[in-house]
């Protein structure tokens, strides 16, 4: 699988626990994968599968 264009072979892992280990916010991001936004309540039963493609942005406040 594919995050943010970076390979990653942990497979078997739902996308929530993947955003906790790398200590991102669910309030403060937005992910898609394999073309498609996910809801944030589905972050928790989704897990990732090889061959997907995630991307996953952050939001930042500024003035």
């Amino acid at each position: 699988m594919t995050i943010n264009g970076k390979k990653f072979t942990q497979n078997s892992l739902s996308l929530l626990d993947y955003l906790k280990q790398c200590d991102l916010r669910i309030t403060h991001i937005a992910l898609e994968l394999n073309g498609k936004i996910v809801p944030k309540d589905e972050l928790a039963t989704l897990v990732f599968k090889q061959g997907d493609v995630v991307e996953i942005v952050s939001f930042v406040g500024g003035g």
